[in-house]
């Protein structure tokens, strides 16, 4: 399983390194929507500083949806994802490989953005390193919920499906990061903050559902 899942994780990164998606359209497109609220919110900078976490993660979800979307319906084409099974690659290693490529791709746009929030808002950061956690575990589990999606509905005339089936089911997901970084800028952190603590259990939830069911989906 975690053979396969690396031969698809690989495979994605490569098309996406050779398509250069992630650096022309990407973060060009997040820079777009923090130039925006920067220069919305330019007469309050105490309150540009207090929305950066909502900020960033819609910026965030934002840059993970197209990326799901454009995942899904490069393998659309030419049925290239029946392919996959029909190499006798394990339903799980597939949904493992997806999630892997998903959440270095979404990784590199945070730090991004989280630069971004920086530079722009002079928002202050604290404890790095368990704001790093945090968004790590946070994207892991909104990739989980993406890509079981994604195999649903992409590449079958219903792409403009995927925003719709996301955003309720990882709201909660938004809601604990967010609150987890609001705590890490007021320096309130610790290994047992109750917001990282239930990004952690999203995280194994939803990776536990997409590893039982992501087969039988994509046999459908």
């Amino acid at each position: 399983m975690f053979k396969d899942a690396w031969l698809v994780a690989s495979k994605d990164l490569r098309i996406e390194r050779r398509s250069r998606v992630l650096t022309n359209q990407l973060l060009p497109f997040t820079l777009v929507i923090l130039i925006i609220f920067a220069f919305t919110f330019d007469t309050h900078p105490n309150l540009l500083v207090t929305l950066s976490p909502g900020l960033f993660w819609v910026a965030s979800l934002f840059a993970m949806t197209i990326a799901l979307q454009r995942s899904f319906s490069l393998e659309a084409e030419n049925q290239a994802r029946d392919g996959l099974l029909l190499y006798g690659l394990e339903s799980a290693g597939i949904f493992l490989g997806k999630v892997v490529a998903i959440v270095i791709q979404s990784a590199i746009v945070e730090l991004f953005i989280g630069f971004g929030i920086v530079i722009l808002y002079a928002a202050p950061l604290h404890e790095v390193v368990f704001l790093a956690l945090s968004a790590f575990t946070a994207t892991i589990g909104i990739s989980c919920v993406g890509v079981v999606f994604g195999a649903m509905v992409t590449g079958r005339s219903r792409d403009s499906l995927l925003p719709l089936l996301i955003f309720p089911v990882v709201a909660p997901v938004l809601l604990s990061a967010t609150k987890a970084w609001e705590d890490y800028v007021r320096g309130k952190v610790s290994l047992g903050d109750p917001w990282l603590g239930l990004l952690v259990v999203f995280a194994i939830a939803f990776g536990a559902v997409g590893v039982l069911t992501f087969g039988s989906i994509l046999e459908e």
